[in-house]
């Protein structure tokens, strides 16, 4: 620790100490052990129905996984990220916060911020990619056929690999994993925008490039895709039955996608406002109780899209069983 603490002093501007330097230990919890508690409880329960859920998806995707198209490739890719995140990380801070402190020293509080920021960070991308994929799906029919398996792991690829990039950036010396203010927990080092203006430049790179980029891309995608719906409705009356059902089909993983996105942004924006107000704000101006609340929230992401999946896919059946029973009544009836 004292290395980091000379390093840090280096690259100090205005003589600032980030909050994980100026107490001997900065993984004592500074919340209340009842509050750890009910945290460590909360997080097992996300924990247990998150693995539960996004394991039965990956699970029951395998059992069709030569059928499985394009779009449902990538969500499958989702379910494997907040599957990592649940495995990966959560054990680590579930302990921690039973047993009132952070358990794994330096070294795991850097694995624990690393694989965080690399599952997280894949989850965003992956969902970007899925907006493109519907963007051009719905609104470029000709230019969405284009789009194949083949397509969609090579799309993978390309995903695993921005994010292992931006998760290993930290230690490469531009930046770092430092203990969260409540103790319990381990994070991007916001705190560095506070320090140098090195830090300020790492900080603003990776919320461009991790967040707001991203998520620009999913607002303009599934803006113009309903835009294009609400205009095409009329259109798709006119082609034959055939067509019809596969446009229902991409409209059903349109919505899917949109909840997605819609509970990944929900849980996470919270917790992208304190960080940057941490980073540009006034030095620890984030009360300490406060803090915690958008992190819990944050890690609760992983739980939503199982449940997203079933709930699309049981008023899917409902309709298509539905539609199916008004056909055979007119054929009785002709």
């Amino acid at each position: 620790m004292s290395g980091m603490a000379s390093d840090h002093n280096n690259s100090s501007q205005e003589g600032y100490i980030p909050h994980y330097l100026q107490k001997e230990d900065p993984f004592a919890s500074k919340l209340s052990r009842e509050a750890d508690i009910i945290a460590g409880f909360y997080l097992t329960i996300i924990g247990i129905l998150s693995t539960l859920g996004n394991g039965y998806v990956i699970f029951m995707s395998s059992k069709r996984k030569k059928k499985l198209r394009p779009a449902e490739i990538m969500t499958v890719n989702l379910a494997v990220c907040d599957l990592g995140i649940s495995v990966v990380g959560k054990p680590f801070s579930i302990i921690s916060f039973f047993c009132h402190r952070w358990m794994f020293g330096w070294i795991g509080c850097r694995w624990y911020g690393w694989a965080g920021f690399f599952f997280g960070c894949g989850s965003l991308i992956t969902m970007t990619a899925v907006s493109l994929d519907r963007y051009l799906k719905i609104c470029y029919l000709s230019y969405g056929t284009w789009l194949k398996r083949h397509h969609a792991f090579i799309c993978l690829a390309i995903i695993w690999a921005y994010a292992m990039f931006w998760a290993t950036v930290p230690f490469a010396g531009v930046g770092s994993y430092a203990p969260e203010p409540f103790g319990t927990s381990c994070t991007l080092d916001w705190w560095l925008a506070q320090a140098s203006v090195a830090g300020q430049a790492f900080v603003l790179s990776i919320l461009f490039f991790c967040l707001l980029f991203p998520t620009a891309v999913i607002v303009f995608s599934y803006v113009k895709i309903i835009l294009k719906v609400k205009s095409s409705t009329k259109e798709v009356a006119h082609y034959d039955t055939r067509i019809q059902n596969s446009h229902i089909l991409e409209m059903k993983l349109t919505k899917v996608a949109m909840l997605i996105c819609a509970g990944f942004l929900i849980a996470w924006i919270p917790y992208a406002v304190v960080s940057v107000w941490s980073a540009f704000g006034q030095p620890d101006s984030v009360p300490i109780q406060f803090s915690v609340i958008p992190t819990l929230l944050a890690k609760s992401a992983a739980m939503y899209n199982p449940i997203i999946y079933q709930v699309i896919d049981c008023k899917f059946a409902c309709c298509r069983s539905g539609g199916l029973k008004v056909k055979s009544s007119l054929k009785k009836s002709r």
